[in-house]
């Protein structure tokens, strides 16, 4: 099998004040897939994700992305191979204009006129938000700026997008065309999530953290229908959602 675009060995954190957040975390991902990485509150996910690009730095073990290991020589490359997007699009968006936002991350990297349009605008275009390009993103809807966000990162060409709860305080309509979106990406997805019918219908694969362990990897069907894993780690299904129900299941 190929080399993992992203590889987690070993992995231990303990914080400043001594509480330890991972014990030991396994984790691969290969080009292409959408893997879901769930978990109850506390479990390590927020820990683990800020590894992957360098914002923590391991107490054990490592990480590398298509073999480069995340250290703080490599930085700057990481952080444009591993996008992470947050859960408030409001840590992303902060200059006067969409197209701005969007522009500042490559612009960093010395991309300059119309090659850094261009590269704005095909992110705008991935996301469905190009004739919002100048408009100031504090006048978007909630939805549209967490578009924005994606977008942010998605100018920077990464390998792997991370999403921290990308469909928290959507609303159904915001939430489905979110969802066509990350589906029509050619990009590596791992998406931190509680809402477990969104990781189904976008991820063939699920992953979870409990107390700073892996305790499961493998289909998220499979994942979500095990009573007895769901039970044990405070996973819980929305009422009269039955994944057993579902159709057309992500392959």
């Amino acid at each position: 099998m190929s080399t993992p675009v992203l590889e987690v060995r070993g992995l231990a954190y303990a914080y400043p004040d001594g509480h330890q957040a991972l014990f030991g975390v396994d984790l691969h991902v290969h080009e292409g897939e959408r893997v879901a990485l769930l978990g109850p509150n506390g479990a390590g996910k927020t820990t683990l994700v800020l590894h992957l690009n360098g914002i923590l730095a391991a107490g054990a073990g490592s990480v590398s992305v298509s073999g480069l290991p995340v250290s703080k020589k490599h930085l700057q490359e990481i952080r444009r191979r591993v996008g992470i997007v947050f859960q408030d699009p409001d840590d992303q968006l902060f200059l006067g204009t969409v197209r701005q936002d969007v522009a500042f991350g490559p612009a960093n990297l010395g991309l300059k006129g119309p090659a850094l349009e261009r590269r704005v605008m095909n992110a705008l275009d991935q996301v469905g938000m190009a004739d919002f390009a100048d408009r100031p993103p504090h006048h978007l809807s909630f939805g549209q700026r967490r578009r924005v966000a994606v977008a942010t990162v998605l100018a920077m060409e990464p390998e792997i997008l991370v999403l921290d709860e990308p469909s928290s305080n959507l609303d159904p309509a915001s939430r489905r065309e979110l969802a066509d979106i990350l589906r029509s990406l050619d990009v590596t997805v791992l998406m931190v999530t509680h809402d477990l019918p969104y990781a189904l219908e976008l991820c063939p694969r699920a992953v979870v953290l409990s107390d700073g362990v892996v305790v499961a990897d493998g289909p998220t069907f499979d994942v979500l229908t095990d009573d007895g894993l769901m039970s044990a780690h405070r996973l819980e299904l929305p009422w009269g959602f039955d994944p057993r129900t579902i159709d057309n299941l992500p392959a």
